[in-house]
């Protein structure tokens, strides 16, 4: 899309280099924005942040798969404000081939914690080493699991050259299920992770500039919302409500 063109400014950095300034354990902040405003913010980026280049390919294209109990418990949780939270997800790199299996634990600190599991592809069922994974980490049985909700994007990924942060920005986001789908062409989200929360961040200084505040709510509880209108959203419906008038 036009508005990434500027990536070919910026230095580049290795997936060997990005995985040795790897956020496993980290906060999470985010942005969200509409399309327009990236090429301004991807100027001021320049000089302060490396982009992860893989191959050629510096916009990478996403394919996540999230599992929920028949109930969206996990959702529900997330909803509730209840920390000690959990995501589930198989992850695909499109353009690598990558794929794992992947859970994300919000501790009752704020804090993100990530563990995952490399399988060949994405699965409909957590078996094999994916369900030797989630007996370490979670209350629930494989079996309760099902997959819930497609998620599609791409992203580029970015690592500050002065601080010890990561940033990830996604554009062209999809969601679908096996009875519906929606899209935002028009919204951007970004994800400062830091292994503390910095205000010198360059990043948070583009924002502020910008009149962008921090905020806003997980891709995969957004998408939930949009696909299963019938779930309980009254906390999340300010937030939903301002992210969809940046998305019309």
């Amino acid at each position: 899309m036009k508005e990434l063109e500027l990536l070919k400014d910026f230095d580049a950095i290795s997936l060997g280099e990005l995985d040795s300034a790897m956020l496993l354990d980290r906060m999470d902040t985010k942005f969200v924005f509409r399309t327009e405003q990236l090429p301004d913010s991807l100027d001021a980026m320049a000089k302060d942040y490396r982009v992860l280049e893989i191959g050629d390919v510096r916009a990478s294209r996403y394919e996540s798969l999230y599992f929920d109990t028949d109930g969206l418990d996990l959702y529900t949780k997330h909803h509730s404000g209840k920390l000690n939270r959990h995501k589930l997800r198989f992850r695909k790199y499109l353009d690598s081939g990558l794929c794992f299996f992947e859970i994300k634990l919000k501790t009752n600190k704020g804090r993100t914690v990530k563990s995952r599991t490399e399988r060949k592809e994405i699965e409909r069922k957590i078996e094999g080493t994916a369900a030797e994974l989630l007996t370490t980490a979670i209350p629930y049985l494989a079996g309760d699991l099902k997959p819930k909700l497609s998620v599609m994007y791409t992203r580029c990924t970015f690592v500050s050259k002065l601080t010890p942060e990561r940033l990830t920005i996604d554009v062209g986001l999809r969601y679908s299920n096996d009875s519906s789908d929606a899209a935002f062409p028009n919204l951007v989200i970004a994800e400062l992770k830091q292994g503390r929360v910095a205000a010198d961040s360059p990043f948070v200084g583009i924002m502020r500039r910008h009149k962008i505040h921090a905020g806003g709510i997980s891709k995969y509880c957004f998408g939930i919302m949009q696909l299963y209108p019938e779930i309980k959203q009254n906390l999340f419906k300010q937030k939903a409500k301002s992210i969809q008038e940046l998305a019309s």
